[in-house]
């Protein structure tokens, strides 16, 4: 297999190698990608903290109970977890609203406040939800601001250009997201987890996230979260160097990555975004509505028909993937700072992650 060659050939810059390989809108051969809705090879079934989450808080969340839940690390990444999809039916839908609608409200941060005036982009679903439940097939149509919708980020904003965090550019972190992450965290043994910032990316069909590795928070102790909504993908997990190969594996609507320990450091990228296996619009996951019987203390709201048919419009070429951090250790402040009001973002609106100031291209992160 030729991705497996690339994997085989080492030597300087084995991840830009295959995520090239990845990338290519021709590359048809994907026997190579992990697939952890059939575990086998370096695939192995991983141990989660069952009591760490009540059966109660877990509902609360829109989660199945964490017995339920399937967990499998990968060998060779110690610390990286994998769970497919444990949400409870039709509860996906609730995070894609708030992700589209919700959460690039203003205080929170978007790549398109980089070029727009701010009364522009106060409310990107109010401007674009008529024209996208409109859209048609034809990719020459207008897009919706909504589909220029690259990165959001949510309590502590991340820095673009001086890649970090501050103290003075921060506002409340939505407090339904904090508690889905806190119940994640939890069940995968980081019980105390706070979740102090996040990083919202989406995704097209022509989309990529370049090779990157998250330092960026203080605390390095505390896993990464990352949740995904929509169409699938691809995701490269490499080393702590760009030297060593990466593996690949996908990703599907509702799977959840954390990445602790020694793999909370490591090199990834997603070169692309495919449609989901199933051959349908949307994946069957997101089928099921919401049940009308929700437990007391959700943080799951119901969506309208009117809303839940804008997002589907969207997810049918679209993925959303949600990374949530927790920034400070206990007890921890920020260094002091000087020369910098912490609201410097990315240089482009199609990059989520920059790796040179090469270019303002009009795809995302092609590398």
């Amino acid at each position: 297999m030729a991705a497996a060659a690339l994997t085989r050939e080492g030597g300087e810059d084995a991840f830009r190698r295959l995520f090239r390989f990845y990338r290519q809108r021709d590359a048809s051969d994907l026997r190579g990608v992990v697939d952890f809705s059939v575990p086998g090879g370096q695939v192995f079934r991983s141990q989660l903290s069952i009591s760490s989450v009540s059966d109660q808080d877990a509902y609360r969340a829109g989660l199945q109970p964490v017995s339920q839940w399937k967990a499998y690390g990968l060998t060779g990444y110690p610390g990286f977890i994998f769970i497919p999809n444990p949400f409870l039916p039709g509860c996906q839908r609730h995070w894609v609203k708030q992700c589209l609608k919700l959460y690039p409200q203003k205080p929170n941060v978007c790549n398109l406040d980089l070029h727009m005036a701010p009364e522009k982009t106060v409310d990107l679903w109010g401007q674009s939800k008529e024209q996208l439940r409109r859209k048609g097939s034809s990719k020459w149509e207008p897009r919706s601001l909504l589909e220029k919708l690259r990165w959001v980020t949510l309590g502590y904003h991340y820095n673009w250009d001086t890649k970090k965090y501050s103290a003075n550019h921060h506002t409340p972190f939505p407090s339904d997201l904090a508690f889905l992450s806190e119940q994640v965290a939890a069940a995968c043994g980081f019980r105390g987890f706070q979740a102090q910032a996040g990083i919202l990316n989406y995704y097209h069909f022509d989309s990529s996230l370049g090779i990157h590795a998250d330092e960026s928070e203080l605390d390095h102790s505390r896993p990464l979260l990352s949740f995904s909504f929509g169409q699938s993908s691809i995701f490269l997990l490499g080393g702590l160097k760009r030297e060593e190969a990466p593996t690949a594996m996908f990703m599907h609507s509702g799977d959840i990555m954390v990445m602790s320990g020694f793999s909370r450091l490591l090199y990834h990228a997603v070169p692309r975004v495919l449609p989901n296996p199933e051959g349908t619009a949307l994946p069957s996951c997101l089928d099921q509505a919401l049940s009308s019987d929700l437990p007391v203390g959700a943080v799951i709201e119901h969506s309208s028909d009117e809303d839940w048919q804008v997002c589907a419009k969207y997810l049918q070429s679209s993925r959303i993937n949600m990374t949530i951090r927790q920034v400070l250790a206990d007890g921890q402040k920020f260094p002091e700072e000087s020369g910098t009001n912490g609201k410097g973002q990315a240089p482009s609106e199609d990059n989520h992650h920059q790796e040179n100031s090469r270019a303002k291209r009009h795809k995302p992160n092609t590398d």
